[in-house]
């Protein structure tokens, strides 16, 4: 009986077209090039979170799902020699994770960012190890990419923005336990302290992981951060001559070193061409599920960096998610918060729980849903929900969607001519 009321169900209430009477679509552009100013915090987002504007939910959920790209491309099989990499090429990436069909805001990536830790341990959550003794590396892994738009991505988008995407945590929530919350210096963003100097100081695992290098890795004879640097110095002299944006996503771990990212191109001038130093593009940061990156130095620095529109920062919180109140204690919030309830939502499984409240699918649907200060839920973009189960098991089963359906036919076992089955699950690309 209970199929019989799903497949009855099916063609009213597919997951791919619920609420058809969604007051907007994701795939329409024009308004979004007209005011991407405003929707990149030129005025703080000022009366546009409460409600939530039409055109900065789809802004939103495009920075979401170009962070989630980095999840869906991560290979997290541990019998994989190439376990910790993109299975997907630079070339394919957007098209392979889904993103670039009936989407306007084309972008080309230009560079694979690779990280290690100088930590003695390291939570596997973050970097993670292949058993193979063939393994692509011991030392490294992938978490993210630089990206530009394109010409048609430029007209849909208003100019020429510069896209950096942090990878979060493969799982989802091990790592609060296992990491210590300690706060260091960051003279690499900031300078070396002064004598009795007061130095902003920052997560120490996060700064580990954004300027780390490892000699032997041929991914990280240089640290992440310095990949990410000389990629959006040799861009924004690319493009000098055209109005440009910076724009730095990430979720979890990938939100808050997201957030140094941005605090460091806008500390050192990375976002002025060198002949032009009047010339700053704009730096925003869409950070979804952060915790929280540093003390209350840091966030007056970050706040003084708002000044001539240099540093936009929007944090989106899930109201139950607990990842966004770690560390406790010694840490401050930074930027403009916008707070969602997906328990509101009546498309998924009541109540939630601690994955399903810090996924950013699911985040990404609360978005798409929230009605802030009026209460209740109602889907505003028209954006398909069987993407909230992609990793997860959270729309109610009425939709019919399966649980954790992302994934690999066969998980990338082959068969070849004469029978016998490999696993071939990676398209060469930065590879030595």
């Amino acid at each position: 009986m209970r199929i019989m009321k799903c497949m009855g169900r099916k063609r009213r209430k597919t997951a791919g077209s619920a609420d058809k009477k969604a007051a907007g679509n994701i795939i329409r552009g024009d308004s979004i090039a007209r005011k991407w100013k405003l929707l990149s915090g030129t005025n703080n987002w000022q009366g546009l979170l409460d409600p939530l504007d039409l055109d900065l939910r789809k802004y939103i959920i495009h920075y979401g799902q170009m962070s989630q790209a980095t999840y869906d491309t991560f290979n997290s099989e541990k019998a994989s020699k190439y376990a910790g990499s993109s299975r997907y090429s630079k070339d394919n990436l957007f098209s392979k994770v889904g993103i670039d069909k009936a989407n306007p805001f084309k972008y080309r990536v230009t560079k694979y960012v690779y990280a290690t830790s100088s930590l003695t341990e390291v939570p596997d959550a973050f970097i993670l190890r292949s058993w193979s003794r063939e393994a692509w590396t011991k030392e490294s892994n992938w978490i993210g990419y630089v990206a530009v738009a394109t010409d048609e991505g430029k007209l849909a988008l208003g100019r020429r923005d510069v896209l950096i995407a942090w990878r979060g945590t493969v799982r989802t929530l091990e790592w609060i336990n296992d990491f210590e919350f300690s706060l260091v210096d960051a003279p690499l963003i900031f300078g070396a302290a002064n004598d009795g100097g007061d130095q902003p100081r920052v997560h120490l695992g996060w700064y580990s992981i954004y300027t780390s290098d490892d000699p032997r890795s041929p991914f990280n004879k240089t640290s992440a951060r310095n990949q990410v640097i000389e990629e959006v110095k040799r861009l924004v002299e690319e493009y000098k001559n055209e109005e440009t944006s910076i724009t730095v996503t990430g979720h979890s771990l990938g939100a808050a070193v997201c957030t140094l990212n941005a605090a460091d191109i806008v500390v050192n001038k990375y976002n002025k061409p060198k002949d032009m130093p009047d010339k700053s593009c704009p730096v925003t940061v869409f950070a979804f599920a952060s915790p929280r990156v540093g003390d209350d130095k840091f966030r007056q620095i970050l706040s003084s960096l708002k000044t001539n529109n240099n540093l936009n920062i929007l944090r989106v919180r899930n109201a139950k998610d607990i990842v966004p109140k770690y560390p406790f204690i010694d840490y401050s919030e930074v930027g403009v918060e916008l707070v969602i309830d997906t328990d509101k939502s009546s498309y998924l499984k009541s109540p939630g729980n601690l994955s399903s409240w810090h996924s950013l699918e699911g985040y990404l649907h609360g978005v798409a849903g929230t009605q802030g200060s009026r209460g209740g839920f109602k889907l505003e973009v028209n954006r398909s929900l069987a993407l909230v189960n992609k990793h997860m098991d959270g729309l109610k089963d009425e939709y019919c969607v399966p649980v954790s359906w992302w994934c690999e036919r066969n998980k990338s076992m082959v068969q070849s001519d004469d029978g016998s089955w490999e696993l071939i699950d990676h398209e060469d690309d930065d590879f030595f």
